[in-house]
């Protein structure tokens, strides 16, 4: 992967970690009611499934590569129409604070968060799908897939947890804003990924 193509998909990592979905509101809510320390294992749990995601999307699609590459350009103008999809269903959601946790519970165990956070990502039936038709837009079917796997997964998963880091740190003060702004917090993120359905399969 050339450094112009690592850079827009570091951007488009960030904004994917930015939008709503379940491992960052597992974050925010863990961050709202445990500690930071144990909030931390919930991330690393998720991280660990995302790269499981990366890694069965991107060898699946390795093994179409091999049989054809008419294959790719398929992929990539599915994989955009998928996307366009996904930001609509984003823009159309309601606000992330409406669904946040309410009350907290008893002691809780780290390796029961770490498992909460890894099953969040690799049982959630749109990642594969989602990854699917998001990594074909930056692979190079002239390089070897493994090094592009481990730019590709490595940068991702270092964004997800710098990103609910953040989020978990924060919870207190973003669990308010959402409430407030939610929604067009949504429409920013749809948006975000809509661009990116449209733009990236028209990239040569």
């Amino acid at each position: 992967m050339d450094f112009h193509t690592w850079l827009i998909y570091l951007v488009a990592a960030l904004g994917l970690s930015l939008s709503p979905g379940p491992n960052g509101l597992l974050a925010l809510t863990h961050g709202a009611l445990h500690s930071q320390r144990l909030t931390r294992f919930t991330i690393a749990g998720g991280a660990l499934g995302f790269v499981v995601l990366i890694a069965l999307s991107m060898f699946g699609i390795g093994a179409l590569l091999q049989a054809s590459l008419g294959w790719l350009a398929v992929l990539k103008w599915v994989g955009g129409a998928y996307l366009v999809w996904l930001g609509i269903q984003v823009w159309r959601s309601p606000p992330l604070g409406d669904t946040l946790a309410a009350s907290a519970g008893g002691p809780v165990r780290a390796g029961v968060l770490f498992r909460q956070g890894f099953l969040s990502a690799v049982t959630n039936p749109k990642g594969i799908l989602f990854f699917a038709a998001f990594l074909p837009q930056f692979i190079d079917p002239a390089r070897a897939l493994w090094p592009q796997f481990v730019v590709m997964a490595g940068t991702f998963a270092l964004v997800e947890v710098a990103t609910e880091c953040f989020i978990a740190g924060a919870a207190h003060r973003i669990r308010p804003w959402l409430q407030r702004v939610g929604k067009t917090f949504n429409r920013a993120c749809g948006g975000v990924f809509m661009a990116i359905g449209l733009a990236l399969p028209l990239r040569g």
